[in-house]
């Protein structure tokens, strides 16, 4: 494997973290070793690792029926509970991976307005296809990879998270035939993003004759049972979906309105193409993730887990501020629903005035020697600097939690890594 690694974020000297078992809020590496875990599988294990009713629905599904590469009754169910839960949500298509459903999402846009550009906000991530690369870092356009096209790169444009420049952008591009937004702000709520910015977005791509596409790939389900856009009373034309809309298996889902779908429905045709576009997979809806999903979604539906990942989140945001400030260091701890994230440096108590790039461009040497830290407390970070909370996490887990904290900034402030 190039690195040793399947995932660029994995990468990790002197040596990647090794995972041998997991159970509720915890895993264990491979030399016996336990961490609280606030990655959860990169926010798909919101029920936490293996819930015993998501265990029992595989294993009854893997003597079953694994793969036959055919419809299948589990597939309706799951369906009807998404077009249930999403308030946006008339048809679904399954994909295989969170990045698969937005690149459809992106191709049933054109095809659906006959326009070629998509217009994102600075810093979102919508997976690692080509056709979201650009604008993918916080603060520049620069590509952040090679072997994009400047050709498929010129068709993405960028603008700021913001009524005013997202109407600019349109304004001035006529050819824009959709805009995503990832519906917490960038990288899950690590920008926040202005309440206003949601429905000014569904507002502006309608009246320039454009759709809507809401990446709720971390937020759907998370941020309530109705996901991000229940809480903005929004309408996307169309609603990215993966991690816990798949049961913490691997998948994806693109939900939309039934105008917008039909262009995937081979029995609507367009001129001589039927469907319109084309889209394939041989693990779309695959049954053992649906199996899993089906259950996820039982187990959210009321709202309660979502309350219980929220209650600890806030609880880690309020101790770590108050860890920081007892420490004298400058920094901030904020997020929304279940997540948390960390900011050192300046600021006036309000992430949401900093700058994009300021909260994105962390001392990458801090970074890692913070993780590390808190990795020799018993404790794992979704990434160096963000974690997320699940059902199951609970007050042991919060007081553990910010004692490693506390141990972890004590280090970092005696090796001159934080200074007070």
């Amino acid at each position: 494997m190039p690195g040793g690694i399947s995932h660029r974020y994995r990468w990790r000297l002197p040596n990647p973290l090794y995972v041998d078992r997991a159970e509720g809020a915890y895993k264990w590496d491979v030399e016996g070793n336990r961490y609280i875990d606030y990655k959860m599988g990169s926010a798909s294990q919101m029920m936490g690792h293996c819930h015993p009713d998501i265990v029992a629905a595989l294993r009854e599904q893997a003597g079953q029926l694994l793969l036959a590469a055919d419809c299948h009754s589990r597939e309706i169910r799951w369906s009807q509970q998404i077009c249930g839960m999403i308030p946006s949500a008339e048809q679904v298509r399954f994909v295989a991976s969170g990045t698969e459903a937005t690149m459809l999402a992106i191709r049933v846009a054109r095809a659906f307005t006959g326009k070629p550009k998509i217009l994102r906000c600075d810093g979102h991530f919508h997976g690692w296809h080509d056709l979201v690369m650009r604008g993918t870092t916080a603060g520049s356009d620069a590509l952040p990879s090679l072997g994009v096209p400047d050709e498929i790169a010129g068709l993405t444009l960028v603008c700021a998270a913001d009524p005013d420049a997202i109407e600019a952008a349109f304004a001035a591009h006529p050819d824009i035939a959709a805009i995503i937004v990832e519906a917490s702000g960038a990288n899950y709520g690590a920008v926040p993003m202005p309440e206003a910015v949601l429905p000014a977005a569904q507002q502006i791509a309608d009246a320039h004759g454009a759709l809507f596409i809401l990446d709720e790939i971390i937020t759907g389900f998370r941020w309530s049972p109705g996901g991000r856009q229940a809480l903005a009373d929004v309408r996307p034309d169309m609603t990215t979906l993966a991690k816990i809309a798949t049961g913490g298996m691997p998948g994806g889902a693109l939900a939309g309105r039934r105008e917008v779908m039909a262009m995937l429905d081979p029995s609507v045709k367009h001129g001589w193409l039927a469907p319109a576009v084309l889209h394939q997979g041989t693990f779309n809806g695959a049954p053992i993730v649906a199996a899993a999903a089906t259950v996820m979604l039982d187990l959210l539906r009321d709202g309660t887990a979502q309350r219980q990942a929220d209650r600890v989140a806030t609880a880690i945001r309020d101790g770590v501020n108050g860890l920081m400030a007892g420490h004298g260091i400058s920094g901030l701890c904020y997020g929304d629903s279940s997540t948390f994230h960390l900011y050192f440096g300046p600021h006036d108590g309000d992430a949401a005035r900093l700058a994009p790039a300021d909260l994105r461009g962390f001392d990458p040497a801090l970074a890692g020697a913070l993780k590390t830290a808190l990795n020799r407390h018993g404790v794992d970070l979704m990434s160096a600097m963000s974690g997320v909370a699940s059902a199951v996490h609970d007050k042991n887990d919060i007081v553990a939690t910010l004692d490693a904290f506390d141990r972890a900034f004590w280090e970092l402030k005696r090796d001159g890594l934080l200074k007070a």
